[in-house]
């Protein structure tokens, strides 16, 4: 479908699809994937309550 589309364009329309298409890889290419971003840094609010309960209780 996207070639039939391509092929009926203007060359300049083929062309600026060609070029956002490469625009597109090029974005997502530069941004790596850093995992350490989205790990937990320490425990959340929850747990440091129960926490908190269970050293009182002792």
């Amino acid at each position: 479908m996207l070639v039939t589309l391509l092929a009926s364009s203007p060359l300049r329309h083929r062309l600026t699809a060609l070029a956002e298409g490469w625009q597109r890889l090029l974005r997502m290419a530069s941004k790596p994937y850093r995992p350490e971003l989205h790990y937990m840094r320490g425990p959340g609010p929850k747990c440091q309550a129960k926490q908190l309960r269970e050293r009182a209780g002792l």
